[in-house]
């Protein structure tokens, strides 16, 4: 095994401590709008749906790569669930908060996990520069990271509620930045790769904690009339 196969080992674990890290982040996010009995499950199906969306993914690489907007498409999702998120936290109305079930909680998961585990598996694919068994490997270390980041996350999240700013605030930041990365964005808006990248990742950020702030103003508002 030469430097190149170690160089690759080092930048696929990189990369899944990185980017696993947000599939967590939405995994919890999402269960900690369940009642307590069904987070253990919610955070289990939805890493299961995060680990089972990178195995097909890492199966159609290829075809995936040529696919024009699915970035954009995954990336404009998660930042509407990043601001969902952040909206049902400023509201006052625990009837809304309440209905949050297990099947639909694993639905948002799932597609939200859909543009972040593709990054995550393109990234793979690029570092293992054709090896399956680089590529297998980058594939199966995501799977504990996701489950253990997920339940250490949400454990956090139930005792400081104000976690929840943050982690959505992340997810927009990782919304805009998937956004940035698609071939359709990069085609049409005439900006340096680098600049592309952050201007979209801070736009996402700012639109989500922007969204939270004006709701928690407007109930405010509601709340003293």
């Amino acid at each position: 095994m030469d430097a190149n196969f170690w160089a690759a080992l080092a930048g696929i674990i990189w990369i899944d401590l990185l980017l696993s890290g947000d599939n967590a982040v939405v995994i919890a996010m999402v269960c900690s709008r369940l009642p307590p009995a069904q987070r253990r499950m919610g955070i289990i199906l939805g890493a299961s749906a995060a680990v089972g969306l990178r195995i097909i993914f890492a199966f159609c690489v290829a075809w995936l790569m040529a696919v024009p907007g699915l970035s954009l498409i995954g990336g404009l999702f998660l930042l509407w669930v990043a601001a969902k998120l952040v909206i049902d936290h400023g509201a006052e109305d625990e009837e809304a908060k309440a209905s949050t079930t297990l099947l639909g909680a694993v639905t948002t998961i799932a597609i939200a996990d859909a543009g972040m585990s593709l990054d995550n598996v393109l990234a793979i694919a690029a570092l293992s520069h054709g090896n399956i068994y680089l590529m297998a490997f980058g594939v199966l270390l995501s799977i504990p990271i996701v489950i253990a980041g997920s339940a250490l996350i949400s454990g956090l999240l139930a005792r400081f509620p104000i976690l929840i700013w943050a982690g959505a605030a992340l997810l927009g930041w990782v919304a805009g930045s998937i956004i940035a990365s698609d071939s359709y964005v990069k085609a049409y808006v005439p900006m340096d790769e680098h600049a592309l990248h952050y201007a979209f990742a801070a736009a996402g950020l700012a639109i989500t904690v922007a969204l939270g702030l004006l709701i928690r103003l407007r109930h405010a508002r509601t709340a003293r009339a």
